[in-house]
């Protein structure tokens, strides 16, 4: 569905928070919750002029953060979207990952699609998210299988469950805490 579990967006927002990126990609985005509080978060001042008892909005020209989205299903997309996102990108994800340069964001969000791909698929995606990530690829992905078939949208059937062992296979040694959700994180180590 184009939402996940509510229980893991403060820890993903805190963690995206820590790591200060300028430039994000968010893969799936859904109903673009996670770029709604990225850009507020994140941008935080640069998105009003203050100046005294007046207040306005600042132009996009001036924030400071690039979020970009990849999304599948066109259907979700609303104004949330076009507030939110720098750059929104619609088609299946694997395709318009292999499209973009390397080391191009230093923070790539794959919120609750991993579980749509089978295994061979999902190890493709994990390492184009590696690839275009210049630092952080933060991953979720629910901890127990969830059957989900969707005639509307096939994109949104679940295909795979992934554990702390797949994850690590892939290259993502660390873990952050969350009851419903493995939340998994890939450091880029070259450089």
């Amino acid at each position: 569905m184009p939402f996940s579990y509510s229980n893991q967006l403060s820890t993903i927002i805190g963690f995206a928070e820590q790591q200060n990126p300028e430039s994000i990609l968010d893969i799936g985005i859904g109903m673009g919750q996670y770029g709604f509080l990225l850009r507020t978060n994140l941008e935080n001042i640069n998105l009003f002029e203050i100046d005294g008892s007046n207040a306005c909005q600042r132009s996009r020209e001036q924030w400071k953060i690039r979020i970009d989205g990849i999304e599948g299903y066109a259907g979700y997309i609303t104004a949330v979207h076009e507030y939110s996102y720098t750059n929104l990108l619609i088609g299946e994800a694997l395709e318009l990952l292999s499209t973009l340069d390397d080391k191009i964001y230093d923070l790539v969000l794959a919120i609750d699609i991993l579980e749509h791909f089978d295994k061979e698929q999902g190890v493709i995606f994990l390492r184009e998210c590696q690839r275009v990530c210049k630092d952080s690829v933060l991953v979720s992905t629910p901890k127990e299988f969830v059957a989900q078939e969707v005639a509307a949208n096939p994109l949104e059937n679940h295909r795979s469950h992934w554990t702390e062992e797949d994850f690590r296979f892939c290259g993502f040694d660390y873990f952050l805490p969350n009851p419903l959700s493995l939340i998994a994180i890939a450091k880029n180590k070259s450089e």
